[in-house]
């Protein structure tokens, strides 16, 4: 599988960045997909999750202001992000499980200045 991330930047807090991640080489349609992060000298936690059925869920901070979607007719997930706080910044990957391993992108930074 191949993830390719993009849609990262500095904004203030207050507003918003959609991340956007590119699938290939696997039926996108059928695997489960998630956003991670990653803020300096913490460990990386999961943000959000799409099944291939398309439910979602979320980590406790960020539900009400980030949205999870996804489109199989153009292998892609993607991450809405409002309201932005200093604490959401950190590198963002997409990621999913192929062939038993979870898999990461390459990541995105986020910065978000207060």
């Amino acid at each position: 599988v191949q993830l390719q991330a993009s849609g990262g930047g500095l904004v203030q807090a207050g507003g918003f960045l959609r991340l956007s991640c590119g699938v290939s080489r696997i039926i996108f349609s059928a695997y489960d997909m998630a956003w991670y992060r990653q803020a300096p000298g913490k460990e990386r936690e999961l943000v959000a999750s799409i099944t291939s059925g398309g439910g979602t869920t979320y980590e406790n901070s960020v539900k009400g202001r980030f949205i999870i979607s996804r489109s199989n007719a153009e292998d892609a997930v993607y991450l809405q992000m409002n309201s932005l706080k200093p604490e959401d910044t950190a590198v963002y990957y997409c990621s999913t499980v192929e062939r038993g391993r979870r898999r990461w992108g390459q990541g995105t930074q986020v910065t978000v200045s207060s």
